[in-house]
């Protein structure tokens, strides 16, 4: 059986940082995000009965700072993922994992339980690394230069793989790691779904070796079609075929007004002010998931969404949205608001129809 990330039947819908306190919006409002475990289950068996495609976590280990602290609160992935998947029966689930911070043999043990757990449900986001405060807090140097942690990133998939696919024991003697008759049983129950995000050309060129997803930003479409269209051809090049996700935020109301009122609200009356600038130094200074020569008119765009495409309307705008991100080449995205709970529903009602109509989405 194939996982339904890898069917290529429709456009991919999921939700993006419902683990992290605040999810992508950097606001002080009190109806933000909490990520509490009861509000990720319900929101997690609401995307399953409504058949969206996958949920994707963001791992963090140290807050952004500010009065709200963002992304301070986080669910672990791995067991979030666990307990989730457990807990649904379509719903992809993706586990976000830092190279660094859990050795292979680990890594690939976890994954391939939560494989069993789900039916083969589960689904790999390798972050090589990027943030220096948390690299601090672990006791480890970040590597300067990209090249090093892709490198480190690469021999460190070579193993889980080689533990996936191997029925033997064997020994390792890699630049980064030196293993000793070292096997994992069981395997997972099938293909696990890999996604990476990738901004520097070392980065693209990992996401294009090893992933099904490179995970990007999508700040212009002109210029992500152009993008998109280079990924696919690279990865072709070299016999792979690479899909392309970005991220969205949404603020869906029945007007345009209510829509940007609520944006104006959030983002920007409630801004946490500290948090942001936090962010987005932290995304200048060792980053590249952003262009650098945009990135310093992005604080508005950080405050409402982290960045993210903007769906910001009513249905109907909201569907042309996701419908200029398809015609754009992106192959789904993911999906954040300042509430996943109480604002899904609408969302579910009121665009999914649209989205079917238009063929962009089939029936589930």
């Amino acid at each position: 059986m194939t996982n339904r990330m890898l069917a290529k039947d429709r456009f991919l819908l999921g939700t993006f940082t419902s683990n992290c306190s605040s999810g992508m919006t950097i606001t002080k409002v009190p109806e933000r995000w909490d990520a509490s475990w009861e509000k990720n289950l319900r929101l997690a068996k609401m995307l399953d009965e409504a058949d969206i495609d996958f949920m994707l976590p963001v791992a963090r280990w140290v807050g952004n700072g500010g009065e709200t602290n963002f992304h301070g609160s986080v669910l672990e992935t791995m067991t979030w993922a666990a307990g989730l998947l457990a807990s649904t029966s379509r719903l992809n689930v993706f586990a976000t994992v830092h190279t660094a911070m859990f050795h292979p043999i680990v890594a690939a043990k976890q994954l391939a339980t939560i494989s069993h757990i789900s039916g083969g449900r589960v689904g790999l986001n390798i972050v090589a690394g990027w943030n220096k405060p948390e690299y601090e807090a672990f006791g480890l140097e970040l590597p300067e230069d990209h090249e090093t942690r892709y490198a480190y990133a690469q021999e460190w998939f070579d193993i889980i793989r080689k533990l996936w696919e191997s029925d033997e024991r064997f020994d390792w003697a890699g630049e980064y790691f030196q293993l000793k008759n070292v096997h994992s049983d069981p395997h997972p129950v099938e293909r696990l779904p890999i996604l990476n995000a990738a901004g520097s050309a070392t980065g693209r060129e990992f996401a294009v070796r090893n992933a099904d997803f490179l995970f990007t930003s999508a700040l212009d479409l002109a210029r992500s079609k152009d993008e998109n269209a280079e990924l696919r051809a690279q990865g072709a090049a070299v016999g792979r075929e690479v899909d392309v996700l970005t991220f969205s935020h949404v603020i869906c109301r029945p007007t345009e007004q209510e829509a940007r009122d609520y944006l104006q609200y959030t983002a920007r009356d409630n801004v946490d002010r500290e948090a942001l600038d936090n962010t987005v130094r932290l995304q200048i200074a060792h980053a590249e998931s952003f262009p650098h020569d945009l990135l310093e008119q992005l604080k508005d765009s950080f405050a409402i969404g982290h960045g993210g495409f903007q769906l910001v309307g009513t249905p109907e705008q909201v569907a042309d949205g996701i419908q200029a991100l398809h015609e754009a080449g992106f192959s789904g995205t993911t999906l954040s608001f300042v509430d996943y709970v109480e604002e899904f529903p609408y969302f579910r009602d009121n665009v999914l129809p649209l989205l079917e109509e238009r063929g962009i989405r089939a029936n589930g």
